[in-house]
């Protein structure tokens, strides 16, 4: 199940957004809990693709929590109700803990490595390295708390505190874009060291930041990706 939660968004739509990813993901579980009626494998497959959407990492939680019930033999209208209640909590912490705070601060931690020296390719595998160890380790813990918690997960969710961890990573993201400002600042020529394509992507992502506040970390992380990979190709061909 956690192999196949990374492909969650493979067939993502409209209509059912993670759904068909939620019923792949969960198939093995629902083949085994099934396995002498293949009517009723069917039936729960075809459930199990209607629509749903979360957070795609914090899916898991979703998944490993149906899977518990599922084998625990719960009916179908509880499973449905459960999985409608955890939607809205789950794509809200994802975005904050992950899209909002994660992705920005390694991106600011790779960028603040680049600055103090380090070459561009070595600043862009740290990204890449250390974000993917964060994700796939969310990944992984939320599958294993759905699966120990069953339709108690929103308990352990409260009790996991994830939100406060987005603020306290926030935090070091703060401290990030200012050691990163002031390495930028105090650097001989400044952002134009890069050249006016660089330096401009960073004013609009600052500038979008300071404009749309929290409505504009889409963007700005987008921005922050987009210069991270023109750093990392620079450091490479130079």
């Amino acid at each position: 199940m956690l192999f196949r939660s990374l492909l969650i968004q493979g067939a993502w739509n409209y209509g059912t957004m993670l759904g068909p990813g939620f019923a792949f993901t969960l198939l093995p579980v629902l083949r085994r809990v099934h396995a002498e009626d293949p009517a009723a494998l069917a039936s729960s497959i075809e459930r199990h693709a209607e629509h749903f959407n979360a957070h795609p990492y914090l899916a898991s939680v979703a998944l490993g929590a149906v899977a518990r019930m599922e084998s625990d033999g719960a009916d179908n209208e509880t499973v449905r109700r459960f999985k409608t209640a955890l939607r809205g909590p789950l794509g809200g912490l994802g975005d904050t803990l992950v899209w909002a705070t994660w992705l920005p601060l390694v991106a600011v931690g790779a960028l603040v490595l680049y600055w103090f020296g380090v070459p561009g390719w070595v600043a862009t595998l740290t990204f890449v390295v250390v974000y993917n160890v964060g994700h796939l380790g969310l990944r992984a813990w939320g599958l294993r708390l759905g699966l120990e918690a069953g339709r108690d997960v929103g308990t352990r969710l409260t009790e996991a505190d994830l939100g406060g961890w987005a603020r306290r990573l926030q935090h070091l993201l703060v401290l990030g874009l200012g050691v990163l400002s002031g390495t930028i600042l105090g650097a001989p020529d400044g952002l134009g060291s890069f050249g006016p394509v660089v330096a401009g992507l960073a004013v609009v992502g600052f500038v979008a930041g300071l404009v749309g506040g929290h409505r504009a970390w889409r963007p700005a992380a987008a921005v922050m990706v987009v210069v991270i990979a023109l750093i990392g190709a620079w450091g490479i061909l130079s």
